[in-house]
């Protein structure tokens, strides 16, 4: 039994870091209506603008500040070149834009930071400690205090501010949002913003854990099933999402795993997001009324 709660402990921790990535995904989503795929990018992006100013000599919390200002600078000119022109396009015209504009973002991260793997160092160790009788991972509960800080923070700011009023509303039908006098555009700036928050922190989180590299982009696809459980419009589903995924994913491993070969727990959550979308295609949280790409 302390074997089963060892992996399911271990599994929703790991769910933890799947969700800080979903997160950036809803923002935009609760936004624009669109997934946007070059969460990823930014992801990496944000990770490797902060590990190459450490490296350069930068303190850890200037190098915080700096790379949120550049993430700021980036959602910025998003809004400007490529989200503005596009209002009240299609979502699948909006997709295609992210689609383009991840290539765009990770191209410009390596021009800028070069293409070699960087070690992140954050303090936190990854030892194993145990919580009656069962080990768990330093780095893990770490991770886990800060998505659930991320996610109080967020849910304070989206459903008690005049801000996640207007989001809501811009979500529901942009032009009727941009007739009752809502800013799109400083709203898609904020939003954009926030989300590289977001993914600086994944990528940190990421970073830490398998080092800051190009492969870190890819990082979107464990998302998929997280969206697709816990809802596109929800950022509470994206965390349960995370921790169903994460919990899944490593039971399924160790308990059945062995009995067809093993591996996996790469796709056996896109087996359960196939069940899900057969079921409850809007996902634990979503919108019924959502619209999907």
């Amino acid at each position: 039994m302390s074997f089963f709660l060892e992996v399911l402990t271990g599994g929703l921790l790991a769910g933890v870091m799947y969700s800080l990535v979903a997160i950036g995904f809803v923002l935009i989503y609760k936004a624009s209506g669109v997934f946007n795929f070059a969460q990823g990018s930014m992801v990496l992006f944000a990770a490797l603008t902060f590990v190459s100013l450490v490296e350069r000599g930068v303190s850890f919390w200037g190098a915080f500040v700096l790379t949120l200002l550049t993430m700021a600078v980036l959602a910025w000119l998003i809004e400007w070149l490529v989200l503005r022109p596009l209002v009240n396009r299609s979502p699948i015209t909006l997709f295609m834009a992210t689609l383009g504009l991840s290539y765009i973002v990770e191209g410009l991260a390596q021009a800028v930071w070069g293409a070699q793997v960087h070690a992140l160092e954050i303090g936190i160790n990854d030892e194993p400690y145990e919580v009656f009788g069962i080990l768990l991972s330093q780095f893990d509960l770490f991770a886990a205090a800060i998505a659930g800080g991320l996610v109080a923070l967020l849910g304070v700011l989206f459903n008690k501010t005049r801000i996640g009023i207007a989001l809501r509303a811009v979500a529901d039908d942009q032009l009727a949002a941009l007739a009752v006098g809502i800013h799109l555009q400083r709203l898609w700036l904020i939003v954009w913003a926030v989300a590289g928050f977001v993914g600086l922190v994944a990528g940190m989180l990421w970073g830490a854990r398998v080092g800051v590299q190009f492969s870190l982009s890819l990082i979107v696809l464990k998302a998929l099933p997280v969206l697709i459980i816990g809802g596109f419009t929800s950022i509470e589903g994206a965390i349960v999402g995370g921790l169903i995924v994460g919990a899944s994913e490593k039971l399924a491993e160790v308990f059945i795993g062995p009995l067809i070969g093993g591996g996996i727990e790469n796709w056996f959550p896109y087996v359960l997001a196939m069940l899900f979308l057969l079921v409850r295609p809007y996902g634990l949280f979503g919108d019924k009324a959502i619209e999907r790409v």
